[in-house]
C-alpha cells in the first residue's frame, strides 16, 4: 500500500509506509548525559483567534507531552523557542505554561528548566538596560519561585540596547549574583532569532565567544551550564574545552548533535535540542546505549535522525517549530495542526511530505496507520488525490 507524495519538484511519488514503529519503551533514568528536549506548545483549535491575539493554550495535550518525554527520562526545557516563545507566544502565555508544567514536574518527578527573558517588555527596541534587567528579574522570580531550573535566554532587546560587550557583562554579572541556583546561559544565534544579529557585543563570532566566556569565568559557581544554539560544531567543541571546571555545556546544534553528545577524548556535550522534541524515545534508548559505554551503538541509533533534523531546521531556521509540530500531530499526540499564531502556514506540502517520509523511515510513529491516514488528510486539503 502506498501513499502518493510531493517530490518537491512538481511532480509526485508513491511512497511506501512502514507498518510497524521502532521499539523504544520507556526505561532506566539516564546516567551518563543530562538531555533536555525543549518541548512544544498545543494550541486550542477551537479558540477564536486572530493572528495578533494572546496564545490560546490546550493545557491538557500540553502536559500530556511534557509528561510523555519525562516517562522516557528526558528533562523539559520549557518556555524557549521551540514552544514558540516570541513567535506566538507572549510573556503572559509563558509565564502561566513555566507555571504549570513545574507544577506538573513536581507531581512526576520530572526535570525542568524555564527559560527567563525580557519579551514583557512593550517597546523593547527602546528598552534601557535598567529597564531590561528589570525585567530579567521579575521573570527569574518566577522561575524560581516555581521551584524549576532557571535558563538565562537571550534578549532582542539587549540586543538592540548594548552599546557593546561591556553592557552584556555588566547586565549578565548582575543577573548571575541575584540567582539562588546555577543557572543556564542561553546564546541563540541569529539563524534562529534575526533580532540576536551581534549578541555578546560583536557580529564577529571570535570576539563574542570571548565576552561571553568572561561572563562565565566571573561567576563559574553561578552558571550550571551553556547552551550554544549556533549550528557551528567546532566553535561548540572550542568553547567547551575552554569552559571552568564543572560547567557544562548542553548542545543546542540540531545538525551536529550525535558526535557532539558522543564527544572526544577532551569531552563531550550534554543536550538541550529542539529536535528531541519528536525525537524523544529514540534519543533516550540512544543515551542509554551511550550510558553503557558503547559509542558506536550510540551513534547507530541516533546519526539516521540527523536527516530529519537538518530537514526541520533548513532556512528558514525560526519555522522548525512547525515540522516539529506536525510531527506530534502524526506521532498521535495532539488531535490537530494548529499551532499559536497560525505558524502552520510556515512551511510548504513538500516539507511536510518530506518530514512524514523521514520520520516515517525513523519508526518514530507510534501508530504508522494513523500517521498515514492523518498525512493522506493533509494532501487532500491541497487536492492532492490517492
Amino acid at each position: 500500500m502506498t501513499i502518493r507524495l510531493p517530490d518537491g519538484n512538481g511532480g509526485f511519488k508513491a511512497y511506501t509506509p512502514r507498518t510497524e514503529p521502532l521499539a523504544v519503551s520507556p526505561g532506566t533514568p539516564l546516567t551518563s548525559r543530562t538531555v533536555f528536549s525543549a518541548a512544544h506548545v498545543v494550541a486550542d483549535p477551537f479558540a477564536d483567534v486572530s493572528p495578533d491575539s494572546p496564545a490560546a493554550v490546550d493545557w491538557d495535550a500540553t502536559l500530556a507531552f511534557r509528561r510523555h518525554l519525562w516517562s522516557h527520562g528526558l528533562g523539559v526545557a520549557e518556555a524557549m523557542d521551540t514552544a514558540q516563545r516570541g513567535m506566538g507566544l507572549d510573556w503572559a502565555g509563558a509565564a502561566e505554561l513555566i507555571r504549570r508544567s513545574a507544577a506538573e514536574a513536581k507531581a512526576v518527578g520530572g526535570r525542568i528548566a524555564c527559560g527567563v527573558g525580557t519579551d514583557q517588555l512593550t517597546a523593547p527596541a527602546t528598552a534601557s538596560l535598567a529597564e531590561i534587567r528589570k525585567a530579567y528579574e521579575e521573570q527569574l522570580a518566577l522561575v524560581e519561585e516555581s521551584g524549576a531550573q532557571a535558563i538565562l535566554m537571550a534578549s532582542r532587546a539587549l540586543a538592540a540596547a548594548a552599546r557593546g560587550p561591556e553592557d552584556y557583562l555588566e547586565v549578565y554579572g548582575h543577573l548571575l549574583r541575584q540567582a539562588a541556583e546555577p543557572v543556564v546561559l542561553h546564546w541563540l544565534g541569529p539563524m534562529f532569532d534575526p533580532a540576536l544579529e551581534g549578541y555578546w557585543g560583536s557580529s564577529d563570532l571570535d570576539t563574542a565567544t570571548e565576552t561571553f566566556l568572561a561572563v562565565i569565568a566571573a561567576h563559574p559557581d553561578k552558571v550550571d551550564g551553556i547552551k550554544v544554539s549556533l549550528l557551528d560544531a567546532q566553535r561548540e567543541i572550542d568553547i567547551r574545552r575552554r569552559l571552568p571546571q564543572g560547567v557544562r555545556c548542553y548542545t543546542g546544534d540540531d545538525f551536529n548533535y550525535p558526535e557532539l553528545i558522543a564527544g572526544d577524548e577532551k569531552g563531550f556535550s550534554h543536550a538541550l535540542l529542539g529536535i528531541f522534541d519528536p525525537l524523544g524515545p529514540l534519543a533516550a534508548e540512544a543515551v542509554r546505549v551511550l550510558d553503557t559505554g558503547d559509542v558506536k551503538g550510540f551513534r547507530e541509533l541516533l546519526d539516521p535522525t540527523v536527516e530529519l533534523s537538518r530537514h526541520l531546521f533548513q532556512t528558514p531556521t525560526r519555522f522548525y517549530k512547525t515540522g516539529v509540530v506536525f510531527l506530534a500531530w502524526l506521532a498521535g499526540h495532539q488531535s490537530h495542526f494548529t499551532m499559536v499564531g497560525g505558524l502552520q502556514s510556515a512551511r510548504s506540502l513538500p516539507h511536510f511530505a518530506r518530514a512524514y517520509e523521514l520520520a516515517d523511515g525513523l519508526g518514530l510513529f507510534p501508530d504508522p496507520a494513523l500517521a498515514e491516514t492523518r498525512m493522506k488528510n493533509l494532501l487532500s486539503l491541497y487536492g492532492v488525490t490517492q
